[in-house]
């Protein structure tokens, strides 16, 4: 073999082990998450993660140095996947139909992961002692931006004037309350936003409601 298929080689077998490594991230990630919101923080121990994830005890730490460090990651992936949404508001598009389209990607988060939003509010709850410097950072960082954003909306006359931190604070508390309280709403509803038609009916409503009360008349 010459030198340069050697390396091809090499480069090959690296790509190989990343990606079975990100895969096993991922996995460890996933698994982490059930069992964090089944048992919380306190109540989890490494080696069940480990095992529902399917590797060894030493091949998760090799990964996680710390249960904090797994928790962490967990709870930094929920907010990434929340912040996204939020990031698209832009001051030069129109209100109505960003409104819309954030209530409508909220209400997907909490319907396709349900249980990673009620580890989020369980943490939040409990005086976020873990992630409490990323809220205070990364997340208020964002919503001052965003606020900004929905203050030139309001000032161009495009929505009436509303608090915009409580604009948001209302958007998030209504969409996550489906996955928060998802076991009250199927109590009560014989179903959640599993089901389409009641999920579509939910974007519908919540969108009207909020709409209504920021759309100049």
């Amino acid at each position: 073999m010459d030198e340069a298929a050697g390396t091809m080689d090499m480069r090959g077998a690296e790509t190989s082990r990343s990606r079975a490594g990100q895969e096993n991230v991922e996995r460890i990630l996933d698994r982490a998450l059930e069992i964090f919101a089944t048992f919380g923080f306190r109540g989890t121990r490494i080696d069940q993660i480990a095992s529902a994830a399917g590797l060894s005890k030493t091949n998760l730490l090799y990964y996680f140095r710390r249960k904090e460090d797994l928790y962490l990651a967990v709870l930094q992936r929920t907010l990434d996947m929340w912040l996204e949404p939020l990031q698209s508001l832009d001051a030069g598009g129109d209100p109505e139909r960003a409104i819309e389209a954030y209530i409508r990607q909220k209400l997907s988060a909490s319907r396709d992961a349900p249980a990673a939003s009620r580890l989020f509010a369980l943490e939040v709850i409990q005086g976020a002692p873990i992630l409490g410097p990323v809220l205070e950072t990364q997340l208020a960082d964002l919503v001052d931006r965003k606020a900004t954003t929905i203050q030139s909306w309001i000032d161009a006359g495009k929505i009436v004037a509303v608090s915009p931190r409580h604009l948001i604070y209302t958007i998030w508390s209504v969409t996550q309350h489906y996955a928060d309280f998802a076991a009250q709403i199927r109590a009560i509803e014989g179903r959640d936003l599993s089901d389409p038609v009641f999920f579509e009916d939910t974007c519908r409503t919540v969108t009207q409601l909020v709409l209504r009360g920021i759309l100049p008349r």
